[in-house]
């Protein structure tokens, strides 16, 4: 391994100068910080992280705690999990991920030990055990998602309130009165995880506001499932005519179950998804979406962590707008 004096050699210059031109506790030239820079390059120096750590009093490591529910689409936890740590490593810093179920203990273990200098959490509930914790901790923390109560909190997440009013004045505009949602896994609600307890609050509302009859079923995703979940809203809705599915588990046993029925989509039975882009325009009919950008929150909210490392950022609540795109699976309500 390439040492601090080896470069100092390298570049002509002290220890300590290549030392300042790391940590940037000290005013050096543009041209010796060059000179030393491009020998760390020519050298491939990396700085030993114990002793930066303790010259520092930062880690500069951010922990990234990810429950993996079997009942979570783990994909999108993933895409988020690397929109972070690439995020990240532009900033400096790299990721610590856990992703066990240990919830407050988790908290509590990296705001007690200095392991991480900030938090990132996902998988919020409304009433989250974690947050007391949060908010009495000096540690920086953002939220991927939005609990019922964000004060002294930083947050990110999709308008999810927004969105599943947005599916649903989509649907009305097209005639539809009967609409049926096939939601998440029944313990999602169980748990009263903010993004699914928001989009059926936005769903319902606009409901009310159009008048449209809604009918909500959790669904557990996969082929038997989503058949038990199907038959019984038309049981109970005959006149069902558009669908709003976020279960992307549920998306492509639906639109086989329709088929199979002779309801061909959209001329008879119309779907909207919320799901990302990917399921949107792979499916067999593609679909009319609102896409996750998973992406763009894990993006946000290392930025935000890293501006109050800094000392540049307070407490605020980041809500990124709806997107609905049009594809072929919704049109006009059948005429009876």
């Amino acid at each position: 391994m390439v040492t601090l004096a080896e470069v100092a050699q390298h570049a002509g210059v002290s220890a300590s100068t290549v030392s300042y031109v790391l940590s940037g506790k000290r005013s050096i030239s543009a041209t010796t910080r060059q000179r030393v820079e491009r020998s760390i390059r020519e050298l491939g120096y990396h700085p030993n992280a114990g002793a930066r750590a303790l010259a520092s009093n930062r880690s500069t490591i951010i922990a990234l705690m990810v429950p993996l529910r079997t009942d979570m689409y783990v994909p999108v936890m993933m895409e988020i999990a690397i929109a972070v740590a690439t995020t990240a490593r532009t900033h400096g810093y790299d990721v610590l991920l856990l992703t066990g179920e240990e919830g407050p203990d988790a908290v509590r273990r990296v705001a007690g030990s200095g392991l991480a200098d900030g938090m990132i959490l996902m998988d919020v509930e409304l009433d989250d055990e974690r947050l007391p914790l949060l908010r009495e901790s000096a540690q920086p923390a953002v939220l991927i998602g939005l609990p019922a109560d964000t004060t002294g909190l930083t947050c990110v997440d999709l308008d999810f309130k927004a969105t599943g009013a947005l599916c649903v004045k989509h649907l009305a505009g097209l005639g539809h009165r009967d609409v049926a949602v096939i939601g998440e896994a029944p313990a999602v609600y169980e748990r009263h995880t903010g993004f699914a307890e928001r989009t059926l609050d936005g769903l319902r509302s606009a409901a009310r506001e159009t008048g449209l009859r809604l009918l909500h079923r959790p669904c557990e995703g996969g082929y038997d499932a989503t058949a038990v979940t199907v038959a019984r809203i038309l049981d109970e809705r005959p006149d069902t005519t558009g669908f709003v599915v976020q279960n992307e588990a549920a998306v492509e046993p639906l639109l086989a179950l329709l088929r199979q029925q002779g309801r061909a989509v959209p001329e008879d039975v119309s779907v909207v998804a919320v799901c990302p882009e990917q399921v949107a325009v792979q499916a067999s009919v593609r679909l009319t979406s609102v896409s996750l950008p998973a992406q763009e929150m894990g993006r946000h909210a290392v930025e935000q962590l890293v501006a109050k490392l800094d000392g540049r950022g307070g407490d605020e609540v980041v809500l990124l707008p709806p997107a609905l795109t049009v594809r072929a699976s919704s049109g006009p309500a059948p005429v009876r």
